[in-house]
């Protein structure tokens, strides 16, 4: 899946206190690629995922998936094209505690009202190290293991395109490392296309490509 992103803008405020989060911003996204976006507290970093992902829209710009401008969708198109082809991964788990884990990675199946892939739920567990661990509730498991369930959610419903903002940002260094090597393995092994939102650096030099955002203003940088 392709994606085109041309001139996003984004601004808050109104006359002096208005703010341009994201200053026409401009990239594309090929099926595969391995993005991290970097850029200091309020640069306009987060907005950029939002818009690349349909969590919000701008106040100008288009946004193209294989050539379907998604902002033209009513929210509920949107809804529905963010379930089946986008997963999200934050830096708070989001899951469930009333819920184990095997059961807060089928959520986003339920609420689409798909059965689940039983092989390929197994398929994601062994990758990431958690299929002994899918009968435990959160509580139960170290935030490591938390975020690798999910990862797990994330990926459930077969989505192409992986969104995370800081998703080792509750972490400590070690398990940081570890759940972005999986991140980049289980991309690598699916074909998905990854793009990282990171404040650290050698996050981003996992990366294929790596882009930085500084008030707003997006460049790709040169690598090698």
């Amino acid at each position: 899946m392709k994606i085109e992103a041309k001139e996003l803008t984004k601004m808050y405020g109104e006359g002096e206190n208005r703010i341009i989060a994201l200053d026409k911003a401009a990239l594309e996204i090929a099926q595969g690629d391995f993005i991290s976006i970097t850029g200091p507290s309020g640069s306009g970093k987060s907005t950029l995922l939002h818009l690349l992902s349909g969590l919000d829209r701008p106040d100008s710009g288009s946004l193209a998936y294989d050539g379907r401008e998604i902002y033209g969708l009513t929210d509920r198109e949107l809804s529905a094209f963010r379930r089946r082809c986008i997963g999200f991964v934050f830096q708070q788990f989001h899951l469930l505690p009333v819920l184990t884990a095997r059961e807060n990675i089928l959520m986003p199946l339920l609420l689409d009202k798909k059965q689940p892939d039983e092989a390929y739920l197994g398929q994601l567990a062994e990758l990431l190290g958690i299929a002994d661990r899918l009968n435990h509730l959160p509580h139960e498991l170290s935030g490591g293991q938390q975020q690798r369930v999910a990862i797990a959610r994330a990926l459930i419903a077969k989505p192409e395109v992986i969104f995370a903002d800081e998703p080792t940002g509750n972490l400590d260094s070690k398990s940081g490392r570890e759940v972005m090597e999986l991140l980049k393995t289980v991309g690598e092994k699916m074909g998905k296309t990854l793009v990282i939102i990171t404040h650290d650096n050698r996050i981003a030099a996992m990366s294929k490509r790596r882009f930085s955002i500084v008030d707003g203003i997006l460049t790709e940088e040169v690598l090698g």
